[in-house]
Formats: structure tokens, C-alpha cells, sequence
């Protein structure tokens, strides 16, 4: 990172503390309500995401396996935390931490489950009080800590004191002190730490979360949370956090509620997406979903987000690899798929992967052989993920009986707008309007979004541009395929997390 960003970034983090910070209350009904903050994107954080995508895009592009332990330092473990990008977060709280409580302002997390807050040792971390890591917090014998995320990390010491949280304290809570926050993002963000709402299965050192604290010294009125996010633009007030129930005051009808499938993450099953209410296929046998508070966007399969893009019109990047299977193998495949062979082997007959029993998996079946360099290119190991993404779109397409003519020319203008690697596809303002709806089945329910609901606005007038609320992101079975459902989501739909009865509850917000 050169020197001379290193300065911007600083004075645009010196000049993120002028925002006016979240309020908290506590009503009589025995709920606790965090004022949350919110914050529009702006180019700068928008540079900075993707100076940070390009340190972290071999990471994002490595990931094959995925560990519901992968917080660990280890770095033979990677997880979904790992891919969190959190410069385009929007809403943020106050919280107290020592002993008296100093004021952080903090991501409320659900896909994490630590505390962190940045120490007075942390070189880059101007926004707090130079007093905080000289109270005498109690000895944990300086337990190192490191946690990994896409668009940056933090390491530092294990410390414990008391945490303030609306009218509640917390006693005796293990936290993360920062005392390094080598990436861009920590400096240009305007948030100075994050206060994770995930299972402890996922806790970095197995510190027991703030949530299971809260819950187990009584300080709440049932074991569940919720979530109302103000995605209105000219509001003030940017949502809020309740602990201890829900608030009727901020959802409309009844809550859709689906079992958690695995402790981790919030995570259940999602049935299919239908794009202007026309399924995509993808999942009619099912995938993972988390709900995510920590992420904007919307996050899922390349094979769907390439789908979705194309629908509205949003820019992308050339796949040679994705091209290449269309002319070479194409018509085969469309044959094949008419002859009803089962989707699932097409790609291993063609000879683009190995069948491992229930899906074709890359397996460096055949090398190109580069004549001057002299080395072993892998081009078909990377032809095989382009095959099955193009027999999932030609099946979508032969289901809406389309003619052959169609479904090659539109599988190879999928090929042209594969979703962004650096994480955005921009689209055209003022095709809003005209663009279809995105829905989400849950719980057997169709959950939808609209086109102002999932475009993201960056700027003002004309200077103003759109990017596609959807990213590309692809986890392999078992542990996917995944949805990440964002801000995005979460601010359409009101979302509870009931850890009594380990469900995740959606309604429409009010």
C-alpha cells in the first residue's frame, strides 16, 4: 500500500469521527433496543473495498473447502468470515467497554462472534480514547489473537472487563484488543470494531460471545434478537437492534421461521431463486443460507449472480473459459440435456470433469501444454466449474422452451457478465424502473425484492452510480452451495434470531 494513500486513508478516517453516533433505550416491556447508525456508501469507500479486493482475491479464488472452524489462525482453514467485506456496512451501535465504559462504535454482527475493539497500542487506530488499554483489565496471560477477513484483519491480546450494551453490563466479558489493523479498510471505516452475534462454534479462542453472556447472567427477557434496518434514504434514523424479543412496532404480519441447520453461523435451508418469478433451477434440491448483518450485499453462486446480472443489465467481466466451453461443447451439451441425461454427469461425458457420485468436480483431467513456456496451463481445470454453470443455464433455458438458436447465444451472453471479482457490477440508473423483481424462497415462502430494494446508489445527481446488490460466491458441497443474505435483505425483511429454539424468523419490516 503506497504512502500516499496511506495518508488519504487516514484523513478520511480522521474525518469519519465527526458522524453523530447511535442512541439506546429500554422500554418497559423488557426489551433492549440499540439505536443503530447509518451511513451512505461513498467513492471513497468504494476505492478502498477495491484496493482490499485485489489483496484478498487469491484468497477469494482459492477457497474449494470450507470449515465451520475456520476463524483459527490456522491458515489451513479458511471460512465464509474470511470473504466479509465490511467497508460497504451501513449500520453501526454504541457500545461501552471497561471499566468506566468507553464508547465504541461497533458492527453488530451475525456471521461473527467475537468482540474487538481497537487498543491504545494499535498504531493505526486514531478514534479511540488513548486511555483505553491502561485500565487494569484482568489477566488472561496475554492470549494472542488473530482473525482473517476478506477485506482485512486484526490481531491482538485477549482482555476481559465489563461491556455496556443500552442499559445492560455484561460482567467479566473476553474481548479482542486490536493492536493491529494492517488493512485499509480498518482506516478508512467508520466503525471502530465489531461485536459478533454468531454461535460460539465459530469464536476465535472459544471466548463464550456477548449474546451467550447476556443470556446466561439473565440480563434479557427470552434468548432472542432482532433485527429492523431503515433502508429508507431520507430517514435519520438508521434501524435497530432489540435484545430480549422483537418489536412489533417494526414488522408487518407473521414471521416465516426455519430451523437453524448448523450452529456457526445463523445459517438454514433456502429453496429456489426465481428471477422476474421464473425459477433459475439452482436449487430446487435445496441450498444453505446465512442470515448476515455484517454484509451489504446479497452473496451466491456465480452460476445464479451471473443470471441475476445479466437480467439487469449489470457490467461483468469475460470468462475465455466460460466462451470456450460454448463453442467447443455447447450443442453437445444441449444435445445431452435433451436426450434427459442427467444434468450431473453431462460434464464428466463431455470430459470436462471427473463425476465424484453426485456432481463433475475439477480433477486436472488434462493439461494444455504452453509450447514457449513450457509449463502446464490447468485450462480444464477451469473449464469444468464453466460446464456446470452452462448446463444449469441451458436447463433453465429449455424449461422456459426456448429454441436451441436462444439458449446458445444467451449461455454465451452469460459468458460476457460474469460477476466481478473484485466484488460490483455496476448497472444504469435510470434502467431501474424496467428491471425484473429477485425472489428468494424460504420456509416455502416467496420472499421478494424489488429493483430499488437490491440496487445500491453511490453519490448524488448526476455524479450518482448504481451497482448490483449481488456477488458472486461459490462454496463446493458439502458445506455449500451458499446464499449470504445481507443488509440488503435484512432490510426488506425483519429478521429474528431465536436462539431458544435455533430459528431464523423473516417478516416484512414496517
Amino acid at each position: 500500500m503506497g504512502i500516499r494513500f496511506r495518508t488519504i486513508a487516514l484523513s478520511l478516517f480522521l474525518s469519519s469521527l465527526l458522524y453523530s453516533l447511535a442512541f439506546s433505550a429500554s422500554d418497559n416491556d423488557g426489551l433492549i433496543r440499540i439505536g443503530l447508525k447509518k451511513l451512505k456508501l461513498d467513492q471513497n469507500n468504494r476505492l478502498a473495498a477495491r484496493l482490499d479486493s485485489r489483496e484478498g482475491e487469491a484468497l477469494r479464488a482459492s477457497i474449494r473447502k470450507y470449515s465451520p472452524r475456520g476463524k483459527a489462525v490456522s491458515n489451513a482453514e479458511t471460512d465464509i468470515v474470511a470473504l466479509k467485506n465490511y467497508m460497504d456496512a451501513q449500520y453501526f451501535g454504541e457500545i461501552g467497554v471497561g471499566t468506566p465504559p468507553q464508547k465504541f462504535t461497533v458492527i453488530f454482527d451475525t456471521g461473527s462472534s467475537n468482540l474487538w475493539v481497537p487498543s491504545a497500542k494499535c498504531y493505526f487506530s486514531v478514534s479511540i480514547d488513548e486511555t483505553f488499554g491502561l485500565y487494569e483489565f484482568e489477566d488472561l496471560g496475554r492470549r494472542s489473537a488473530a482473525i482473517q477477513y476478506g477485506s482485512g484483519s486484526i490481531s491482538g491480546f485477549v482482555s476481559e472487563d465489563n461491556v455496556e450494551i443500552g442499559d445492560l453490563v455484561v460482567k467479566s466479558q473476553e474481548f479482542i484488543e486490536a493492536t493491529s489493523e494492517p488493512s485499509v479498510t480498518f482506516l478508512v471505516a467508520k466503525f471502530d470494531g465489531i461485536l459478533g452475534l454468531g454461535f460460539k462454534e465459530i469464536s476465535v479462542g472459544n471466548s463464550t460471545p456477548v449474546w451467550y453472556n447476556m443470556i446466561t447472567q439473565g440480563l434479557v427477557k427470552d434468548p432472542v434478537f432482532s433485527f429492523w434496518l431503515n433502508r429508507n434514504v431520507n430517514d435519520e434514523e438508521g434501524g435497530q437492534i432489540v435484545f430480549g424479543g422483537v418489536d412489533p412496532n417494526h414488522y408487518k404480519g407473521q414471521h416465516t421461521y426455519v430451523p437453524v441447520t448448523q450452529k456457526g453461523y445463523w445459517q438454514f435451508e433456502m429453496g429456489d431463486v426465481l428471477i422476474d418469478g421464473k425459477k433459475s433451477g439452482y436449487c430446487n434440491g435445496g441450498c444453505a443460507a446465512i442470515a448476515d448483518s455484517g454484509t451489504s450485499l446479497i452473496a451466491g453462486p456465480t452460476t445464479v449472480i451471473a443470471m441475476i446480472n445479466h437480467a439487469i443489465g449489470a457490467s461483468g467481466v469475460v470468462s475465455k473459459e466460460c466462451k470456450s466451453v460454448v463453442q467447443q461443447y455447447g450443442q453437445t451439451i444441449m444435445d445431452l440435456l435433451v436426450a434427459q441425461v442427467k444434468p450431473q454427469k453431462i460434464c464428466s461425458q463431455v470430459g470436462l470433469c471427473t463425476f465424484d457420485g453426485t456432481r463433475g468436480v475439477s480433477g486436472g483431467i488434462e493439461s494444455v501444454v504452453d509450447e514457449n513456456a513450457g509449463r502446464s496451463s490447468g485450462v480444464h481445470d477451469a473449464m469444468c466449474p464453466a460446464c456446470e454453470m452452462a448446463v444449469v443455464w441451458m436447463q433453465n433455458q429449455l424449461r422456459q422452451n426456448k429454441t436451441q438458436d436462444h439458449i446458445l447465444n444467451y449461455v454465451s451472453e452469460l459468458c460476457d457478465r460474469m460477476p466481478n471479482p473484485m466484488g460490483e457490477s455496476s448497472v444504469d440508473c435510470g434502467s431501474i424502473s424496467s428491471m425484473p423483481s429477485v425472489s428468494f424462497t424460504i420456509g416455502g415462502k416467496i420472499f421478494d425484492l424489488s429493483p430499488k430494494e437490491y440496487i445500491l446508489k453511490v453519490g448524488e445527481g448526476a455524479e450518482a452510480q448504481c451497482i448490483s446488490g449481488f456477488t458472486g460466491l461459490d462454496i463446493p458441497p458439502p458445506r455449500g452451495p451458499l446464499w449470504i443474505l445481507g443488509d440488503i435483505f435484512m432490510g426488506r425483511y425483519h429478521t429474528v434470531f431465536d436462539y431458544g429454539k435455533l430459528r431464523v424468523g423473516f417478516a416484512e419490516a414496517a
